[in-house]
C-alpha cells in the first residue's frame, strides 16, 4: 500500500476499495527500481552467509553438547503449574500473528478506500509497513515448514528417551517437526521486521522474541538447538523480505554502501500534519 491511487475521487466505494487492494498487491511484485539495490543485495548475501555459518555451528554444538542435558532439566510435559507459560507461548504462534496482521490489513484497506488525499496517503503508508511485517513472518514460516518436513527431527522425548538425534526425514507429523522451532521463527521474524521499521522498539521486540523462545524450552516443545535455528531462519527471512521491499522503494531507503534503513520523516511527518489539521480550530 504505497502512494495514493489515481482513481477519480467521485468513483464509488467498491471501485475505490478495488483500486486500493489492487495497488497494494501490485506494488509487491513490480520490478525493482532502486539504483542501489545491487549494493544492498551484496550486503544481504554477506550478512546472511555469516549468520548461517555461525548459526549452523551453534546449532551443531548445542545438539552435541547441551540439548540432552537441557531437556532433562525441564519440568515434565503437562505440569499443571505451567499454564501461564502455555498461554504466553501462543503469542509467538505464526497463525495468530499472521491472522492479526492480516485482519489489520483488511481493516486498513476498508478504511483507506473511504478516504482521499493526505489521509489516504497516511493510511497506505502504514499499510505498506503492515505488509512488510506480514510478508516477513509468512515467508519465514513457509521456509520453516519446508525445513521441518525435510529434517524430520523428533521433539524432546518422542520415542520415550531424551535423544537429540532422533531424526526421521520426510515423516511429516507434528511429533517430528522440532527443527526449526516455528514459534521462534515467527517471533524473530516479527521482532526483526518491527525493529527494522521502528528501531527504537528493538529492545522490546527482541525481548519478546527471546521470551517466546524460552517458553518453547520450558514446555519441552523443542530442544535448544531448535529455537536457535528458528531464530536464525526468522531473522534471515525477514532480512530478505526487507531487501525485497527496499529494492522497490517500499518503506525503506538504501544508502550508498548498501545499508537498508527505514524511510525517514515521510510517515511520521505525514502523521503529524494530519493530526495537526484534525486538531486545528
Amino acid at each position: 500500500m504505497g502512494a495514493p491511487t489515481d482513481i477519480a475521487p467521485h468513483a464509488g466505494y467498491p471501485a475505490q476499495l478495488l483500486a486500493v487492494s489492487w495497488r497494494a498487491l501490485a506494488q509487491l511484485v513490480r520490478s525493482p527500481s532502486h539504483s542501489r539495490r545491487a549494493e544492498a543485495a551484496r550486503k544481504l548475501a554477506r550478512h546472511s552467509l555469516w549468520l548461517a555459518m555461525a548459526g549452523a555451528a551453534l546449532v551443531i554444538v548445542l545438539m552435541v553438547a547441551f540439548d540432552q542435558t537441557e531437556i532433562q532439566l525441564m519440568p515434565p510435559r503437562g505440569t499443571p503449574s505451567l499454564w501461564p507459560i502455555r498461554i504466553l507461548t501462543d503469542f509467538g504462534k505464526d497463525e495468530y500473528i499472521l491472522s492479526l496482521l492480516g485482519a489489520a490489513l483488511v481493516v486498513l484497506a476498508l478504511v483507506a478506500a473511504g478516504q482521499h488525499g493526505s489521509r489516504r496517503a497516511l493510511l497506505l503508508g502504514f499499510g505498506t509497513r503492515l505488509q512488510f511485517m506480514f510478508v516477513s513472518v509468512a515467508v519465514s514460516a513457509f521456509v520453516a515448514e519446508i525445513l521441518k518436513y525435510l529434517i524430520g527431527r523428533g521433539r524432546p522425548f518422542v520415542g520415550g528417551t531424551a535423544n537429540p538425534f532422533n531424526f526421521v526425514p520426510f515423516e511429516g507429523t507434528g511429533a517430528y517437526a522440532s527443527l526449526p522451532s516455528g514459534h521462534a521463527v515467527a517471533a524473530f521474524a516479527l521482532a526483526f521486521a518491527v525493529s527494522a521499521l521502528w528501531p527504537r522498539l528493538r529492545v522490546f521486540m527482541f525481548t519478546y522474541a527471546i521470551v517466546i523462545l524460552l517458553t518453547r524450552l520450558v514446555l519441552l516443545a523443542h530442544h535448544p538447538s531448535d529455537v536457535v535455528a528458528g531464530a536464525l531462519v526468522g531473522t534471515v527471512g525477514a532480512m530478505a523480505v526487507r531487501y525485497w521491499f527496499a529494492a522497490r522503494k517500499l518503506g525503506f531507503a538504501i544508502r550508498a554502501d548498501g545499508t537498508i534503513v527505514p524511510l525517514s520523516g515521510t510517515f511520521s511527518d505525514r502523521l503529524k500534519r494530519v493530526a495537526h489539521r484534525a486538531s486545528a480550530p
